[in-house]
């Protein structure tokens, strides 16, 4: 019951065929295009000449001097879901890629079978393993690496794309409820003196010194302060919820609701356009990983024209189990040599299938192109907003000082009877817009310095948790 002994001489002529076959494995690869994105040497909307931004750019929302903002952004990237999903999506590409060149390794199957004679004379029980190694030729071998990286880079863009994503939006929603309640504060005391300004008409129209129509006319005006108040609310209470969310908790922190501070840059001001940041923009850093896979899915088509080589083997043993006559000892039965898989008649398919994912590739080309140009259009544009918005910000906040002082010489004119009370609340009703439109600017261009790291693609962001191991 031995195998047959293998020849050293049919030995060396295999081992050298199988060395052909492996030098091929690497060529007809279809080529990478060469991806250079078109990135500007200067910014047209960058303020030149200004002072140093105050922040590190890996944390870039520490600019708006709020610590508070700066807990909220590490709660989030640890408890975040659709954090965790895109984490747990780059991990599950990470084993995949270690394993991508698995179907091109040597494969050993072993299988049983109980045989009859067609005659009915005997019974075999056979045992046999078989071997096969297909060989990756034609460029499969590479082109099954780029897809799997390719694969692989998609989810890590869309991880970073999750966190950056994430921290705008943090950023972006407590900017905004910080503002509402400031709002909110102003709107209440503009509230507070059209009353009192009602009041003191209400007092003059009885000792006939003012006409029913100007008592009318602030009363319409309290209503109108009155209605305001709904909208800051609304925010306040949108803004929570969608923080609670964002942080991966069923309720907002009842310390969310206390009016505190509103963030503010101050006087940061943007120095240089860190291009390198533009590069590694989540929505560029996918597209070039397509053009990665949709490359290894062409010189994977292209390697299916060719017929597939491999190389194989066999041994079986069998030993009668039954016989009519007589008992027959067990015998064993060893082959090995190539394999060729040859495409006939689908071959114009899988040309046709070639043809068209190298449409698909030039397709992706021009996908990381075009993301390209909306990541530079989207940071001109945040550029230029953020600088007009810093002009928007000082002018408002001259306009509230000069009210203020003028706030400040009414009521030492109303001390010495100079002036009314009246005037007094004139005043503050028109000093409180002032701060209303100094809120509104300073939130705009808070949110435009969010916009415009979000449109460079964010910063370095920490590793999310990696979950423990399972011990199964």
């Amino acid at each position: 019951m031995e195998a047959a002994p293998i020849r050293p001489r049919h030995l060396l002529a295999c081992s050298l065929l199988g060395w052909s076959l492996v030098v091929l494995a690497g060529c007809a690869a279809a080529p990478v295009p060469a991806l250079k994105p078109p990135l500007p040497d200067t910014w047209r909307n960058a303020p030149a000449g200004v002072a140093p931004p105050s922040a590190d750019l890996r944390g870039w929302w520490q600019a708006l001097g709020d610590p508070e903002l700066d807990a909220l952004v590490d709660r989030a990237l640890q408890n975040n879901l659709d954090v965790a999903q895109a984490a747990a999506r780059m991990r599950s590409a990470r084993l995949l890629n270690r394993h991508a060149h698995d179907p091109y390794l040597p494969s050993l199957h072993g299988r049983t079978n109980d045989v009859i004679d067609p005659d009915t004379t005997a019974s075999y029980f056979v045992v046999g393993f078989d071997a096969l190694w297909e060989l990756p030729l034609f460029g499969a071998w590479k082109s099954s690496q780029r897809v799997a990286q390719g694969q692989l880079d998609a989810s890590a863009a869309a991880l970073r794309g999750a966190q950056v994503s994430l921290v705008a939006e943090v950023s972006r929603r407590w900017i905004e409820l910080r503002s509402a309640q400031q709002q909110a504060r102003l709107l209440t005391a503009i509230r507070d003196a059209q009353q009192e300004k009602v009041r003191l008409l209400q007092v003059r129209e009885q000792l006939k010194l003012a006409p029913p129509l100007e008592v009318a006319r602030a009363q319409a005006d309290l209503s109108r302060a009155q209605a305001a108040l709904s909208e800051p609310q609304q925010t306040i209470n949108a803004s929570a919820q969608q923080l609670a969310v964002l942080l991966g908790q069923p309720e907002p922190d009842p310390q969310w609701l206390q009016p505190g501070e509103q963030p503010q840059l101050g006087a940061w001001q943007l120095t240089t356009a860190p291009a390198d940041m533009l590069r590694a923009r989540p929505e560029i850093a996918s597209a070039e990983a397509d053009v990665l896979r949709a490359a290894g899915e062409l010189g994977m088509s292209r390697a299916d024209i060719y017929p597939h080589i491999g190389l194989g083997a066999s041994l079986q043993w069998s030993a009668n189990i039954a016989s009519n006559y007589h008992v027959h000892t067990g015998e064993a039965i060893f082959s090995y040599g190539p394999i060729i898989d040859v495409p006939l008649f689908d071959w114009g398919q899988r040309v046709a299938t070639a043809h068209a994912k190298d449409h698909e590739l030039k397709a992706a080309v021009y996908a990381y192109r075009q993301a390209v140009l909306q990541g530079v259009a989207e940071a001109e544009t945040a550029m230029g907003d953020l600088e007009q918005l810093r002009g928007r910000e000082d002018a408002s906040r001259q306009a509230a000082d000069l009210l203020q002082t003028n706030l400040t010489a009414l009521r030492k004119r109303a001390d010495l009877n100079l002036g009314s009370n009246m005037d007094v609340q004139d005043g503050l009703i028109e000093g409180h817009r002032a701060e209303l439109e100094l809120v509104s600017a300073v939130a705009a261009r808070d949110l435009a310095y969010v916009s415009l790291y979000k449109a460079l693609g964010g910063a370095p962001m920490p590793n999310p948790p990696q979950p423990p191991r399972s011990t199964d």
